[in-house]
């Protein structure tokens, strides 16, 4: 059987709370020294909480049960940082954009395979700075009433 909601409870996509839960974990093994586990949640926080963004701006349409419309939208974050920034520019400008270049770069979703030695603390922090950058833009749409 193929899913396409990427739930396995069947409930709807929550990019708010994904994004909020996946920030407060990873900071909590980033600050006990787990970097491969803190790289990987720290990832999925800064993805989930672009697409709460890119959702809630009107780029991204989803489905009932919250899963994105276009496959373009359906990547993980080294492909949905660049394509967020490149909406953000063409559309909003500053408020809402991101620090050039791609800090998820070199992030996989395939490294929950790969030995814990593989992710340093150097990328990890990397990635805790650029999902601060995305936290800052989900604060800044609480405040301006669009989240």
């Amino acid at each position: 059987m193929t899913r396409t909601n990427p739930n396995s409870a069947g409930q709807p996509a929550d990019f708010v709370d994904a994004h909020r839960r996946h920030w407060e974990d990873g900071n909590l093994l980033y600050d006990h020294d787990r970097w491969a586990n803190a790289a990987y949640l720290l990832g999925f926080s800064a993805e989930c909480g672009l697409k709460a963004a890119m959702h809630v701006l009107k780029w991204m349409p989803l489905d009932p049960m919250g899963t994105p419309q276009k496959r373009r939208h359906r990547q993980h974050i080294q492909a949905i940082w660049p394509l967020y920034a490149s909406l953000a520019l063409n559309r909003l400008g500053a408020r809402y954009g991101l620090a050039p270049g791609n800090p998820f770069h070199d992030w996989s979703h395939h490294d929950r395979y790969a030995n814990r030695s593989h992710v340093g603390r150097e990328a990890v922090h990397r990635y805790r700075e650029a999902t601060q950058e995305v936290a800052r833009i989900m604060r800044l749409a609480k405040v301006d009433g669009i989240l």
